[in-house]
């Protein structure tokens, strides 16, 4: 049964018998009762009684699914309360002067006590619509606020990408009350004003000091192709390592002659390092026997290791050692295999001797036994704790007190390892 259907009395009779809300006339005039009485609807000249009230009843039908609907939508939020209010007002002057037979007066109370529901709508619409502009401002502070501080940044690069995004958000909130967001707007507008000017001055300054640069490497670039013949090895390569620190220290020239100066210094240097590397190859080749000599010295101190005789071992390096010195240069680029293979060997007979010192330390030797006996002290004490927890069945303070055992022992066994080092 559909809900118009449930607006018409329960006992509303069916087609033949009197109806509760109308009738009809000998003349063929149909009526229909309200509160205010009877009142004329029109006339239906042919058909029967039953017809004659069906055709009103039906139209009576139409307008109770009409009010069914509003009702739904209305109270569903489908509408806005301006435009609900205007339907309702259009639907009960409809109603009112209906010509139609039913319980007109219920579809008019019905669609009177949507009046609250609108009421209501604009309350909650209005508290939504203040809650949006509460909302807004205090957004629209946050972006004043961020704004400022970017005002007094210097993140060139992202800053003025982020007061672009800042502005786009500000448009697309709401506005507020004139006097608020003018006031607003005024702070925004003199941060990004502030932020503006500040960059393009960074960016003139720096454009200065790009031309300063170039002046600076131009210098550096014609004293550079001057050193690039030089024989002087060593003086010259010290004088290159100064020249790349005021390079360095010169910065960035503008773009479009910083990589040219660049390729002239570096073609300068790379010329002065090639003739030298070809003639420290010439060197190399003198330097080879060196190196064989170094290689026999090598294969003697290596079978001092591991140390024995500490003495012996130590009297053997130095006899080796003067031997080493006396043996001359050896290429580049065995030098540091060389080298390493002597000093691990220096480095074995020095900890052998250190190792001999802390054996004879007897101030070690005495903290070492004290820091064992401080230890049992300690597992006792607390393995008495561990027998009283298990007693009283304390579950959880034995795992405890187990756990603080098992970590004491480990620096038990540690400390008396030390110990036996010492008195061994």
């Amino acid at each position: 049964m559909s809900e118009q259907q449930d607006t018409t009395p329960s006992s509303a009779p069916s087609a033949g018998q009197p109806n509760d809300w109308g009738r009809v006339a000998e003349d063929r005039t149909v009526y229909v009762r309200t509160a205010d009485g009877e009142r004329a609807v029109g006339q239906y000249p042919e058909g029967t009684t039953e017809e004659a009230l069906k055709f009103f009843t039906d139209r009576f039908d139409a307008l109770a699914f009409e009010v069914d609907l509003l009702e739904q939508r209305v109270k569903g939020g489908a509408l806005g309360p301006e435009e609900a209010a205007g339907s309702v007002k259009k639907v009960r002057e409809q109603v009112v002067d209906a010509h139609a037979v039913g319980d007109l007066d219920t579809l008019v109370a019905r669609l009177d006590a949507l009046g609250s529901v609108i009421a209501e709508q604009r309350e909650v619409k209005k508290a939504e619509r203040a809650a949006k502009t509460a909302e807004s401002k205090a957004r629209k502070e946050q972006i004043v606020t961020e704004a400022e501080k970017l005002a007094t940044s210097s993140d060139w690069r992202n800053g003025a990408n982020r007061l672009r995004d800042l502005l786009e958000e500000w448009k697309a909130l709401p506005r507020l009350d004139r006097a608020s967001d003018d006031t607003l707007w005024r702070r925004f507008s003199t941060a990004r004003t502030a932020y503006t000017r500040h960059r393009k001055a960074h960016f003139a300054e720096q454009n200065e000091k790009r031309d300063a640069a170039r002046s600076i490497k131009e210098k550096l670039v014609e004293q550079a192709e001057a050193l690039a013949g030089s024989t002087d090895w060593g003086g010259t390569a010290g004088e290159y390592r100064r020249l790349m620190q005021q390079w360095k220290a010169a910065g960035p020239a503008p773009r479009e002659v910083d990589d040219k100066l660049w390729k002239r210094f570096r073609g300068a240097q790379d010329a002065f390092f090639g003739a030298r590397d070809a003639a420290n190859a010439e060197l190399d080749q003198e330097f080879a026997a060196n190196a064989e000599v170094k290689e026999q010295i090598l294969a003697e101190a290596e079978k001092l290791v591991p140390v024995t005789d500490l003495e012996a071992a130590k009297k053997s390096l130095r006899d080796l050692a003067d031997r080493w010195e006396a043996a001359g240069k050896v290429p580049r680029d065995r030098i540091k295999e060389l080298e390493g293979r002597m000093r691990k060997v220096e480095t074995a007979v020095r900890q052998a001797e250190d190792e001999v010192w802390k054996k004879s330390d007897p101030e070690k030797s005495a903290r070492a036994d004290g820091m064992v006996a401080q230890l049992e002290a300690g597992i006792a004490e607390v393995q008495a704790k561990l027998d009283k927890a298990k007693a009283s069945g304390d579950e959880k303070r034995v795992k405890q007190l187990e756990a603080d055992i098992a970590s004491k022992q480990q620096f038990l066994e540690m400390a008396q390892k030390v110990s036996s080092e010492f008195s061994g």
